[in-house]
């Protein structure tokens, strides 16, 4: 069995006066699916980055195979066989999948002898329960393809140990379960030890041996993965905290247009996909999903509103007033842009806690007029009562932004743990949502009406409710 087994033992790591962790301790026995949940800010990621030597631990240790070792920096734990497979992908779209698999490693020369470099990964992929076309630009790669792409990087790269974090996130409903299926094979094999760091519970059940919750940066339990079900593993996420009420599900009489596009166009420029929509429309009280592959344009999309990009042609109108994404139109018109990375388009990572959290009101008198002075009294009356209401782990609202945990950082922009009850309630008061997600089954659970995006197009439309996630992911991949 090539598969090893890896050992976290009381491990503790603080950031200033933070304690991320404290005294986690779990064991990953080799040649299983180990899933790790944890709602954002739990310590996930703080305990991997600490076992791949990207943070120190200030206490405890690691043990492989039942014996302890010392990980400073990623390349001690490349050369003990430890590596992961990121969320985001991590190739070079433009090289080919042979090209991405030889420059990953650490030991190639200046000058590559590429038949001898073919030969020896023909001979790898023949080891391998799944294949992908070397001579093809991975960006040309469907998501699927992709995926397999960086999984067989890390087997490349002679991994006996894999973290996966949110594999399927950009996946359709069937490679997801192809991807898993092929991890699953692989770990049962004993080629690997997997942990999946994952918030869908369906894939727990489906495919991990055992699971570790972490909650406010310690052990909150764990267990088989076949006896815990979705409720016990809930429970032990979110403990005692309690989601606001939201009321029943349903509209409200006002069904006013909000939000309205038309032709709204895009050219594609610094990675960005080009979008070209149509028409658009999110009424009051419904909450219109997004379902669409990473890179199809939802991100686009997005600057466009948030006024971080200007379209080429087309026009959007909110409340029947044209829209142009100023900040003076965007307050007036009570439009609000969470993004889906905060801390680059949300926040000014320098300053304070504080000062973030009244970004869009500092210039403001509590009746919307101007102001001339900065009330600091009120910006920090402010702060307090808003770290207080979503719950962000701070040592003081003082301490520059980009200190805080990813999980913390999102909870200066939203609410985590409460964040589907919180878009229910502004729903069922008349906001307008317009809901991009790449959790599908986020997408089916919240909407009243589904479009894909496919290509910076709108391709598909549907009902939220009864939506089949096959259809739409075929539509979302352009297999219907």
């Amino acid at each position: 069995m090539r598969a090893i087994a890896v050992e976290a033992v009381e491990i503790s790591k603080r950031f200033g006066s933070f304690t991320a962790l404290d005294g986690v301790s779990l064991r990953i026995a080799k040649g299983t699916v180990h899933a790790l949940l944890g709602e954002n800010g739990a310590g996930k990621s703080t305990l991997v980055k600490c076992l791949l030597g990207y943070y120190q631990a200030d206490g405890g240790a690691f043990l492989v195979d039942d014996r302890e070792v010392e990980i400073q920096r990623p390349a001690d734990a490349d050369r003990l066989g430890l590596g992961m497979v990121y969320q985001h992908f991590t190739l070079v779209p433009s090289m080919t999948a042979a090209e991405n698999l030889v420059m990953s490693r650490a030991d190639e020369s200046q000058v590559i002898d590429w038949p001898a470099e073919r030969a020896r990964l023909e001979t790898f992929l023949q080891k391998m329960p799944f294949r992908v076309p070397l001579g093809v630009p991975v960006g040309l790669l469907a998501t699927g393809e992709r995926q397999k792409t960086e999984i067989l990087k890390q087997l490349y790269l002679d991994r006996r140990f894999l973290v996966l974090d949110e594999p399927t996130s950009t996946l359709t409903p069937a490679e997801a379960e192809e991807v898993l299926g092929l991890i699953r094979d692989l770990t049962g094999r004993g080629e690997i030890t997997t942990v999946i760091i994952t918030h869908k519970l369906k894939e727990v059940a489906a495919f991990a041996d055992e699971v570790t919750v972490l909650r406010k940066g310690r052990v909150a339990g764990g267990g088989s993965a076949r006896e815990l079900g979705p409720a016990d593993l809930t429970e032990l996420m979110i403990g005692e905290l309690e989601a606001p009420e939201t009321g029943d599900r349903r509209g409200i009489p006002d069904r006013a247009l909000r939000l309205r596009l038309r032709g709204l166009r895009s050219e594609a420029d610094l990675g960005r996909g080009a979008i070209d929509i149509e028409a658009l429309d999110v009424r009051a009280g419904e909450i219109l999903g997004v379902a669409g592959i990473s890179g199809n344009g939802q991100t686009t999309l997005v600057e466009i509103i948030g006024g971080q990009r200007k379209p080429v042609a087309g026009e959007i109108v909110v409340s029947g007033e044209p829209y142009h994404a100023s900040r003076e139109e965007a307050q007036s018109l009570k439009v609000r842009v969470l993004p889906e990375e905060p801390l680059r388009n949300a926040c000014v990572s320098a300053m304070s806690v504080r000062d973030n959290l009244n970004l869009r009101r500092f210039d403001r008198n509590k009746d919307g007029t101007p102001r001339t002075w900065l009330d600091r009294a009120d910006m920090a009356d402010w702060a307090r009562r808003m770290i207080a209401t979503f719950g962000i782990k701070a040592p003081s609202d003082q301490v520059p932004i980009s200190t805080l945990s990813g999980g913390n950082v999102q909870r200066s922009v939203k609410a985590v743990s409460e964040i589907r009850a919180r878009i229910m309630a502004a729903r069922n008061a008349g906001t307008a949502v317009l809901l991009l997600s790449e959790d599908l089954d986020e997408i089916l659970e919240l909407s009243d009406r589904v479009v894909v995006m496919r290509q910076g197009s709108i391709v598909h439309e549907t009902s939220g409710a009864g939506s089949d996630a096959r259809t739409i992911g075929g539509y979302m991949v352009g297999q219907a």
